[in-house]
């Protein structure tokens, strides 16, 4: 996303010190904005996470508990899972939709704003 930025700033000719926000340069380039192209990034990997076999070690992760004891304090964070849920409710599509890789995509690039 760094990178991204920067190349986006060097196109419309500002630098860093201008201090202009990035949601005005990617409105300017005509750029998906950031929030979007995170929830893209994060739902194409978990369709490829979800068409791995079983017994691959990133598939295993999901079996781990979480330790059971004394809660810290403040909010607690959120899981992947749970972003990946409201990822795919925003979308529209379900898990078991990730096994079609085509059907997966289309409906990813769709939602590109721009």
């Amino acid at each position: 996303m760094v990178t991204e930025m920067k190349m986006i700033r060097w196109m419309c000719g500002y630098t860093r010190m201008e201090r202009i926000r990035n949601e005005v340069i990617r409105d300017l380039v005509k750029v998906a904005p950031i929030k979007d192209k995170m929830r893209e990034t994060r739902l194409r990997w978990f369709g490829h996470v979800k068409r791995m076999s079983v017994d691959a070690p990133v598939r295993g992760c999901k079996r781990i508990n979480t330790p059971v004891g004394k809660r810290g304090k403040g909010r607690p964070k959120k899981s992947l899972d749970k972003v990946i849920r409201e990822d795919l409710k925003v979308v529209g599509l379900t898990e078991d939709m990730a096994l079609d890789k085509r059907l997966w995509r289309d409906r990813i690039k769709v939602l590109d704003l721009r």
